[in-house]
């Protein structure tokens, strides 16, 4: 087997290669959702992981998932942070005379500012995707991690002196926390090429990083409380300052200005021995001193050879190769629209469905989160019970996201697509009925599986876009779901005018409307995936036993029944009609869609 077939599946070619109008060039995979949209900058080129020592390596990724844990998105630790916000009458100013008489706890306005704080940032962050990736495949990961330090210290600023400033600072003290993780988090993607072998586990412990962030403001919490108040959230941002600070040091000093070279770049340049001729080399003079250069970059490519299965950890990697040949057979849907255009992709119902279903999926997780408090507190009838669902549900957030990674992993690995959708449907439709049952062990059971299915469902349909309409598209195809995803998510302010001004508070009718509307979305999702990959299994039967190819088979009493000759006749001994009708059907079926 040679190298270029060692690389990975997100790098290899599928089957509809040739019907893509860059089929025949090589692309790397890009972080950038616009394509060719924006022209390349002129920049040095990547490195190869083996050029850098595994101790350095080693350091970049650990350091990595130490930032990423304290700032990638921390945001999302919206839940914790709001009742310090209360406490501290952010927006109080905002309640009624009358309101104000009647001591609430938090009036209508203050409730509707607070939560449209995290909605502008839980949009920003989504939204920030397209820009992220322009600036990342442009500039590198340092530029990209020093503009997301840029935002976190502008955040903190804007949050410290919002309580002294004259105008509303909370707004966009929290934007800027929301824009800085995605260039945090999002640039250190490249670091899963540092060890080829384990890019799984360093991508899972950047990802668990991303979703223990959330617990920051949990921390927060636990000392502005033990502290009696007196740690104030101005206090406490201009303390995480030091995080940027940090984070800019790093990016420095120690991470990559460029991003890793990926496997099958290197391949590609390692088996290319047109490169080690150049047109430049005429202007030596001297053959012998032609031929001397010639050599040298041959040997340096060989050797490259050799430093590329070092960091494949075997020869050949046929096992990998396997396995992942195996995932493409048991996802069902692989290469559903590989090498159509973005165009063509986004206009058919996978794109569409999914797309509706992110949406709704997506709003109804955010206005849980910004509201979880209110709405237990008129369920359950007991503001102290409603506290501890909220203070419950501040820990299981981050951990259910590092608990559930690698479970997520196994799921979509080993079962089909649809399948993966079908229980991504049903925990989203006990979520929803869990969440009007005005009872404790419902709203401890909802969160429990909420933190889990949180991560599921983000993960799924990353992992449904890179398996229908594959990595040419990807970019352009997934920023766009989550870009009108995020842009969705300002309803979140009419759905609370509706739980508070239409329904009177009860959070109960506006829940049940989104469970209604996420279910049948989801049926027809579902239903539609489900009947596609039939149809793909069963063509793909059909195009095995056209062309399964007849060989030589021992006949009855030791005569032969047919014999191979390449399509050019065929010689049949008894039997020989039997024997070809039924061979067709008995041909092996390989992995359809794979590379």
């Amino acid at each position: 087997m040679s190298l270029a077939e060692r690389v990975s599946s997100m790098e290899e070619y599928d089957r509809w290669r040739d019907l893509s109008p860059t089929g025949g060039q090589r692309r790397k995979l890009s972080f950038n959702p616009v394509g060719t949209w924006v022209p390349p900058a002129a920049h040095e080129e990547p490195v190869g992981a083996f050029e850098v020592s595994p101790a350095k390596r080693i350091l970049q990724v650990g350091v990595a998932v130490v930032y990423c844990l304290l700032a990638a998105g921390i945001v999302f630790g919206y839940a914790a942070l709001k009742p310090v916000l209360i406490r501290e009458e952010v927006y109080r100013w905002t309640c009624t005379e009358k309101e104000l008489e009647r001591g609430v706890r938090v009036c209508y306005e203050q409730e509707i500012r607070l939560n449209f704080m995290f909605t502008v940032a839980a949009v920003s962050t989504n939204v920030c995707a397209l820009p992220v990736g322009t600036i990342l495949d442009r500039y590198g990961p340092r530029v990209s991690g020093i503009i997301g330090t840029v935002f976190l210290a502008a955040g903190c600023l804007f949050f410290a002196f919002a309580f002294n400033a004259p105008f509303d600072g909370y707004i966009p003290g929290y934007l800027f926390l929301a824009l800085g993780g995605p260039f945090v988090f999002i640039s250190s993607f490249q670091l899963s090429n540092t060890f080829p072998r384990y890019s799984g586990l360093i991508l899972a412990l950047l990802t668990g990083a991303f979703d223990t962030s959330s617990a920051v403001f949990l921390v927060y919490r636990l000392i502005y409380q033990a502290s009696g108040g007196s740690f104030w959230p101005k206090k406490f941002f201009l303390v995480y300052l030091v995080v940027p600070i940090f984070i800019f040091l790093v990016q420095v000093f120690l991470m990559p200005s460029h991003s890793y070279k990926t496997v099958g770049e290197l391949v590609t340049e390692a088996e290319d021995d047109t490169l080690d001729d150049h047109a430049s080399d005429d202007q030596l003079g001297d053959p012998a001193r032609i031929q001397e250069v010639r050599d040298q970059r041959r040997i340096r490519r060989e050797s490259v050879i050799s430093e590329i299965t070092s960091l494949l950890g075997s020869k050949d990697a046929q096992a990998q190769t396997k396995k992942e040949e195996e995932k493409k057979h048991t996802s069902g849907v692989w290469g559903a629209l590989h090498g159509r255009t973005a165009l063509q992709q986004i206009a058919s119902p996978w794109f569409v469905l999914i797309t509706l279903f992110t949406v709704i999926q997506m709003t109804r997780i955010n206005y849980f989160v910004a509201t979880i408090r209110p709405q237990y507190e008129y369920m359950l009838g007991d503001y102290d019970k409603a506290v501890n669902v909220n203070n419950f549900f501040d820990v299981a957030l981050p951990l259910g996201g590092v608990i559930a990674v690698p479970f997520i992993g196994l799921v979509l690995d080993n079962f089909s697509t649809p399948f993966v959708l079908g229980l991504l449907v049903t925990l989203a439709t006990v979520i929803g009925i869990l969440g009007v049952i005005p009872h404790m062990w419902a709203a401890y059971a909802n969160i429990c599986i909420f933190v889990v299915y949180r991560p599921f469902y983000y993960t799924t349909v990353s992992d449904y876009a890179a398996k229908v309409f594959g990595f040419a598209t990807f970019g352009k195809v997934y920023g766009l779901i989550i870009c009108l995803a995020g842009l969705f998510n300002f309803s979140q302010a009419g759905l609370d005018a509706l739980t508070h001004k239409v329904f009177d508070n009860d959070p109960m009718p506006v829940n049940l409307i989104l469970l209604f509307v996420a279910a049948a979305v989801g049926c027809a999702l579902v239903g539609y995936v489900w009947r596609k990959s039939c149809s793909m299994h069963r063509e793909q039967l059909e195009e095995e036993a056209e062309g399964a190819r007849e060989t030589l088979m021992p006949g009855a009493n030791g005569e032969s029944a047919i014999v191979e000759d390449e399509g050019e006749g065929e010689q049949e001994g008894p039997r020989g009609e039997a024997r070809q009708n039924g061979l067709a059907g008995n041909g092996h079926v390989g992995n359809y869609g794979a590379a």
